[in-house]
């Protein structure tokens, strides 16, 4: 299900709504947006939840607002202002665009001290709330493309697409850093999810039944095979079989070792497969015997 996240909720809020609509206990989602952002959340529901690391590695797109001038503990507008700097009038168009492009490709970058990464068993907002600072390790991250919609003093309004795990007010406190005045995230909708989009997504007055997707659809953006029964059959048995769309990729007809496959029988979504040698060996199945 894909639901357009309103501002002022937590995604665990989205995803009790859905299962209180459907009655299932069996619902997560397959990337967090913090409470202050909007758009689009994947809601997985039931057998398809397995399906979850398979979404969480998309890259996503983001519009994003930022703030110059003014510093927070969360790099964000929740947060408590620990610097300001002024007047970031002085930030030129151009010094702002070629800040902004220099975030392109991979780098290192350092999450925020509020967020989701694990500290020695706990989480590292947990402790940042009870005043312990900890030192996040860098993680690599990647900006596929950036760039600056509007621009007007103090703030700045970017579109960005990201790998996955990259946190965007990092982004925004980098970019205050590099040009020298500071800078926080004010805003936050996540527009995509690989070619997923939030304009096909539902609100949450739109929450029903209806709302419910194949789960080939959440997988869009892998490699498709379509199985005829025998091969479908030995699949759900776990079994692998012959990739048989191997021969149409190139001269040496094998897919890269571990690239993952979405099998498809009469249009229903199988089991995701990853590629071995040119065999397909399954690696979670939806479909039971």
């Amino acid at each position: 299900m894909l639901v357009d996240k309103p501002a002022g909720m937590t995604s665990h809020d989205v995803v009790q709504r859905v299962r209180r609509m459907l009655g299932i206990r069996a619902a997560g989602h397959t990337g967090t947006l913090d409470p202050f952002a909007t758009g689009l959340l994947i809601v997985l529901v039931g057998r398809a939840t397995r399906l979850a690391r398979f979404v969480e590695v998309q890259p996503k797109t983001y519009l994003a607002t930022a703030r110059l001038g003014i510093r927070t503990d969360t790099d964000d507008l929740t947060g408590q202002v620990i610097g300001t700097a002024q007047p970031t009038g002085m930030v030129s168009p151009s010094r702002l665009s070629d800040a902004l492009a220099g975030f392109s490709g991979t780098y290192l970058q350092r999450p925020p001290q509020y967020s989701a990464k694990h500290v020695a068993g706990e989480r590292s907002h947990q402790k940042a709330r009870r005043g312990e600072m900890v030192e996040l390790a860098d993680v690599s991250v990647t900006v596929h493309r950036i760039e600056l919609i509007e621009y007007r003093p103090p703030d700045l309004t970017f579109r960005v697409e990201v790998s996955a795990g990259t946190y965007i007010r990092a982004m925004a406190r980098d970019l205050g850093d590099l040009l020298e005045v500071g800078a926080h995230l004010t805003r936050l909708r996540r527009e995509a999810v690989g070619s997923l989009r939030v304009e096909d997504a539902v609100t949450l007055d739109e929450l029903t039944p209806a709302a419910l997707l194949p789960p080939a659809d959440v997988l869009r953006d892998l490699p498709t095979v379509h199985l005829d029964e025998a091969a479908r059959q030995a699949v759900v048995h776990g079994r692998a079989v012959v990739d048989s769309g191997a021969g149409a990729l190139w001269a040496g007809g094998r897919r890269g070792s571990g690239e993952e496959v979405a099998l498809l029988a009469s249009g229903e979504l199988v089991a995701v497969a990853r590629a071995d040698g040119g065999w397909l060996r399954p690696a979670v199945v939806l479909e039971t015997p």
